[in-house]
């Protein structure tokens, strides 16, 4: 990884902090609930706010979704009062994906620039993390992904070209997509955060099918890239229960461990996918079959 002292004249400001919790529920409560209370449970709408750090916790594995857009000078990581700790990562982890402008992350004084589409990795026990854009008319837009941590590892910047690619699906059944694993276990070590980002083919629409669940670890989805006008369905449930919430570019949700999580777009779109829970084997899923969804 290549890094550098910081040489930013500008000082880094305090910047409010826009926090919200929300409880883990069971399938038995989904099954009883209206479109408003899904979209209250597990939509989470609004992430990228100028100057803004924008968190939702989920009580699923205490995962941290989150974002900010940082345009009036950088912006410093600072502490939500509901984590009772002295410093953000005291006892987490923390990955980003630039989905915006150009920017900058600046890790105890280690300056990281950030591309579109590039992920950073920060482990336990960092004590200062800084964001900023390069042009304030462009500004970058860091998605932030955070759970609890049970020890130190480095920090690493994943570039595109550092991923692990895989191809899956086919136009024929409208899910050809494009796979990259950016933040996992065969990448780089963390403790339990695992992230990367899925791109669909033009005229593609349907992501993460044949739908699965898996019970060892929780997800958060991000849709991106969905064009002016048009929507992604995101589907959860059990298998036999499915419910289905619309979403908007730049939206995320919450997956709990017992739900699919699937989506169809109106047109072609790119997501990114958080992973936490008890193990770090991308392929733990246990499948169900298209014809046996309801």
């Amino acid at each position: 990884m290549q890094t550098e002292r910081t040489t930013l004249a500008e000082q880094p400001t305090d910047r409010e902090v826009v926090f919200e919790s929300r409880y883990a529920t069971s399938p038995n409560e989904v099954k009883g609930m209206t479109t408003e209370q899904l979209r209250q449970t597990f939509l989470i709408e609004n992430l990228f706010v100028a100057d803004q750090f924008r968190w939702v916790l989920s009580f699923f594995d205490r995962y941290l979704t989150g974002g900010i857009m940082p345009v009036e000078g950088p912006a410093t990581l600072s502490v939500p009062d509901q984590l009772r700790a002295d410093y953000f990562l005291e006892r987490r982890e923390l990955g980003i994906i630039n989905v915006g402008g150009s920017g900058r992350v600046v890790v105890d004084g280690d300056s990281i620039d950030l591309d579109f589409k590039e992920a950073l990795y920060i482990g336990r026990g960092i004590k200062k993390v800084q964001f900023s854009s390069h042009d304030a008319t462009a500004p970058a837009r860091f998605y932030l992904n955070s759970t609890p941590a049970h020890k130190p590892y480095p920090t690493r910047k994943v570039a595109r070209t550092d991923a692990e690619v895989v191809e899956l699906g086919s136009l024929e059944t409208a899910n050809h997509r494009v796979i990259n694993k950016l933040l996992v276990n065969s990448i780089l070590p963390t403790c339990q955060l695992q992230m990367g980002m899925t791109e669909l083919k033009t005229g593609s629409v349907w992501n993460t099918m044949p739908a699965h669940t898996h019970d060892r670890r929780m997800e958060v989805y991000f849709y991106f890239e969905v064009p002016d006008g048009q929507s992604v369905c995101h589907f959860m449930g059990q298998p036999q229960e499915t419910r289905h919430i619309w979403m908007q570019n730049e939206q995320a949700v919450i997956s709990p461990n017992w739900s699919i999580h699937s989506g169809a777009g109106t047109s072609s779109y790119t997501f990114i996918w958080g992973m936490a829970g008890e193990n770090l084997d991308y392929g733990d899923m246990d499948f169900c079959a298209i014809t046996d969804l309801k």
